[in-house]
């Protein structure tokens, strides 16, 4: 693997809100000058910010505040728009924060049942909001980030009480924004994800997940506003760093089923249509079945989208009448294909590069097709081939 492009990851284990990302960029490296310079850009009189040193837990992290009067219109998205459109940002930039609004306006829109030009954004329409939106966005376009991932949202449970009445938790919007995006529920009565930060995450997150292949170069934390039971620090963590490409694929399915009825001398044919057929590794295991009966557990690992033809395969060509199957995640470590100069002739081999340096695997049907040749044992060759590794 070898460092591309500039990343991130937003760690939102404690739920995620518009000052939350903006602290955290601000964290991370973010400036303070050039996040003012593109807040004025809107042209908005009277709107202040506010960047506090913070703690939580003992953990130190940024809150972002921004200020601009108490009495805050109720914007529509047609009023919005104009605001970003005739501001001084680039056009990406604003390109970005009109995806964002119209999410926002959508999700309600969705809820309350009405066109999303009709839409009161209430809290979401203020300033201050407005503002975050604008930060965040202009923030990771300065910092260069050129893919954002995200790891799953943490769901509060109980109500909140907004400009609509009492809502339940997650609220109404949060759900529609978070359609398709991994979630899960904690047992604390607060809300975590707000509109804005789902609709931030939604827009802006190109993955969803663990941590992805990085070299860190920055951490940054933005605070939050509430209190967290069991001393759980209120905070979203922002990493920054180099991405690692990797030349296969790090989410696999998996596809399982056992045999306790199928003659096992079908296993190399099966094998290799599997494997022509994409599969990135066979393996069959003995295992008892029904009744303490011997059988073998046959297992598929491959990419998702050859899934279907390969389960199609198994039902083919062995008497299993059910699968299993699951989506996870592995770690490859880089390997290339070399040609290695022996006293034999060139020999087709993998170097890998693992953590205490590169080793070098022959092919076995190369080493094979030695040993056959020179009349030497199979072992010789791939101890020649192996010592002629630690040269390279």
């Amino acid at each position: 693997m070898s460092p591309t492009a500039t990343v991130g990851y937003l760690d939102c284990f404690s739920g995620v809100s518009g000052d939350m990302l903006l602290g955290a960029l601000v964290h991370a490296g973010l400036e303070e000058d050039f996040l003012r310079a593109e807040i004025a850009k809107l042209g908005i009189a009277d709107l202040h910010m506010e960047i506090e040193e913070a703690k939580s837990q003992s953990i130190g992290c940024r809150k972002v505040r921004f200020s601009g009067g108490n009495q805050q219109p109720l914007r529509t998205l047609p009023v919005i728009l104009p605001i970003l459109e005739e501001s001084g940002l680039e056009p990406t930039i604003v390109h970005s924060c009109i995806q964002v609004f119209q999410a926002l306006a959508e999700a309600e829109a969705k809820v309350h049942e009405m066109s999303p030009d009709r839409v009161h954004f209430h809290e979401i329409g203020a300033l201050d909001t407005i503002a975050d939106i604008v930060g965040v966005v202009s923030g990771l376009h300065h910092l260069g980030i050129s893919r954002l991932a995200c790891s799953p949202l943490p769901l509060g449970r109980g109500f909140v009480q907004c400009d609509h009445g009492k809502l339940p938790l997650p609220a109404p919007a949060v759900c529609e924004l978070l359609r398709d995006i991994p979630t899960y529920g904690v047992d604390i009565p607060l809300e975590l994800v707000t509109p804005t930060g789902a609709a931030l995450i939604k827009v802006l997150a190109d993955d969803f997940g663990p941590m992805i292949p990085m070299t860190i170069h920055a951490t940054g934390y933005g605070g939050g506003s509430h209190t967290l039971p069991d001393k759980q620090p209120n905070l979203l963590r922002f990493f920054v760093g180099s991405e690692e490409t990797v030349t296969e694929s790090q989410s696999v399915t998996v596809i399982e089923t056992r045999l306790d009825d199928w003659n096992t001398e079908g296993f190399p044919h099966i094998c290799q249509r599997l494997l022509e057929h994409g599969a990135l590794d066979v393996s069959l295991c003995p295992c008892h079945g029904k009744k303490g009966r011997p059988g073998y557990t046959l297992q598929i690992i491959c990419p998702e989208h050859a899934r279907v033809a390969l389960q199609d395969l198994v039902f083919q060509e062995t008497s299993a009448i059910g699968l299993r199957y699951r989506n996870e995640k592995r770690r490859t470590l880089p390997r290339k294909q070399v040609i290695i100069e022996t006293e034999w002739g060139p020999v087709t081999a993998k170097q890998v590069s693992a953590p205490g340096g590169d080793i070098l695997y022959p092919e076995y049907e190369e080493c094979k097709k030695i040993a056959d040749q020179q009349n030497i044992p199979l072992d010789k060759v791939y101890r020649i081939i192996y010592g002629m590794g630690e040269k390279l």
